[in-house]
């Protein structure tokens, strides 16, 4: 029974899952050869791939059982859920800074443990770094704070 409720055993099955739904979804396309690859190629090998792995993974669940799915935890869900939906709704009306600011307090706020002073620095530091690499790095046309920069 141990191995019914295995990590390891719903990992290698969704493995599985996801390979099989891969090949069928691009069965359509065209394979051609290892020479002259088609479309079809590199997805079907990849999928493949992820089917083996998942094999793998059940194989030796079968031979040593793993640990147990954990219970089920609501709050970190809830709350990264609802920060990715606050910095999607935030990102054209307020701009980038506040919509991150959000996130990541609301994200923090689903963890075992909540320290103002860690997520403050969290979002400087995160803050930053996204507008370095996207605004000033890649160059891209969005707003740091809507109707500021």
């Amino acid at each position: 029974m141990d191995r019914l409720v295995s990590k390891d055993l719903w990992a290698g099955l969704m493995f599985i899952g996801f390979g099989v739904l891969a090949l069928i979804m691009g069965s359509n396309l065209a394979i051609g050869t290892a020479i002259r690859m088609g479309p079809g190629y590199v997805p079907r090998m990849l999928s493949y791939i992820l089917i083996g792995l998942g094999i793998a993974i059940v194989a030796r669940v079968i031979i040593a059982p793993g640990e147990a799915i954990e219970r089920l935890r609501w709050k970190p869900i809830t709350m990264i859920t609802i920060g990715v939906v606050v910095f999607a709704l935030l990102f054209e009306r307020a701009g980038l800074a506040p919509a991150l600011v959000c996130l990541i307090f609301l994200a923090a706020l689903g963890g075992q443990e909540f320290k103002l002073v860690e997520t403050i620095l969290a979002c400087t530091v995160l803050t930053a770094l996204c507008i370095v690499i996207f605004k000033l790095g890649l160059g891209m046309n969005i707003s740091i704070i809507q109707g500021v920069w």
